[in-house]
């Protein structure tokens, strides 16, 4: 496909191909067209158009995923870094700042520039298939994503968003602490929609739903709501980006937490990835988790946890690692032709 395509977008079980336009106004979004969406966790956005939309498989690459080796991946906090990270959340905690804060990390490794994202997004579908699974290549920028969290979904002027807090190897694995910190979530994002939603209109169909996926167990939640007259794309990342789920609560407080403390930008890692069909009025973004972005030559994956009063630094590390272990691997592995 490499040699038939340079830009094109797999989300959703469709195929768009035939770039026309790229933007960086969400208000996009409310006119025409089908468009891909990258949102970086910064607030970057990139609009993508496409003119030719139809539903497909994700196609055959072209040949195998030539990864980085194992070793070669490098984190943003290794792991006593990220404890004291940990440490540092649960004082804020108790001088009363935030309630719970989600802690992240970057791993990043070197790239062959030839490396094809559509391989990635394969091997990804064949080895950790993900409800929001996608692959988005454009100038400058591909995102390969096997994100299980819903972000938003829109079907006219019903918008939806399903937090995933909570995550153990199996659901005996769940804890008192991953509860709560899954309903604090839940809370937050209610607040959030409010904003943009007619009074009345926001409920939580599901509460804390254990669901299995590849190599863990997570307690997923379900909030609902009608968008009130005249919002639109803009005003609905205005009152919920970035996602509750990969930030924390209060929300504003959990911001100035991780600036201090993250050393490096997540980029797509915790945005949004997904698609927006304009015409119909549907759409689908997804919380940018166990996503990688590929550009100069690098690879970046990221993984983190939410950390609350209850927390345990040791824990919350083994957590980021099982979270990042299974596609990492993945990522890794090379193929012989």
């Amino acid at each position: 496909m490499g040699d038939v395509y340079r830009d094109y977008a797999h989300l959703g079980h469709v195929l768009a191909t035939g770039l026309r336009d790229v933007t960086s106004d969400l208000a996009a979004l409310d006119g025409e067209g089908w468009w891909a969406v990258v949102v970086d966790y910064e607030g970057k956005v990139t609009c993508a158009r496409f003119d030719h939309v139809r539903p497909a498989p994700l196609p055959t690459p072209s040949g195998p995923w030539r990864g980085p080796r194992p070793d070669q991946w490098r984190s943003s906090l290794d792991r006593a870094a990220y404890e004291r990270g940990v440490q540092a959340i649960r004082a804020y905690i108790e001088q009363g700042e935030v309630y719970q804060a989600n802690l992240c990390r970057v791993l990043t490794a070197p790239l062959a520039p030839d490396a094809d994202p559509l391989a990635l997004a394969a091997r990804l579908a064949a080895g950790n298939p993900a409800k929001y699974g996608g692959v988005i290549s454009l100038p400058g920028l591909s995102v390969v994503t096997a994100s299980p969290e819903l972000y938003l979904s829109r079907d006219g002027d019903v918008v939806e968003s399903r937090p995933i807090k909570g995550t153990g190897v199996t659901e005996a694995d769940l804890l008192d602490k991953d509860y709560a910190e899954n309903v604090m979530i839940v809370d937050l994002v209610r607040n959030d929609l409010g904003r943009v939603a007619e009074v009345g209109s926001v409920e939580v169909p599901a509460l804390c739903v254990a669901e299995e996926y590849p190599g863990s167990v997570h307690l997923v939640s379900t909030v609902r709501a009608r968008l009130q007259a005249g919002a639109g794309w803009p005003e609905l990342f205005e009152a919920t980006f970035p996602p509750g789920s990969v930030t924390g609560a209060p929300k504003s407080s959990a911001l100035r937490i991780i600036n201090e403390l993250e050393p490096a930008p997540r980029g797509p890692y915790c945005g949004a990835v997904g698609w927006v069909d304009a015409d119909r009025g549907r759409a689908a973004l997804a919380v940018g988790i166990r996503t990688f972005q590929i550009s100069a030559g690098e690879i970046r994956f990221g993984t983190g946890a939410g950390i609350t009063w209850g927390s345990d630094p040791g824990r919350e590390w083994l957590e980021t690692e099982l979270k990042a272990a299974r596609l990492i691997a993945l990522a890794s592995q090379e193929e012989t032709a």
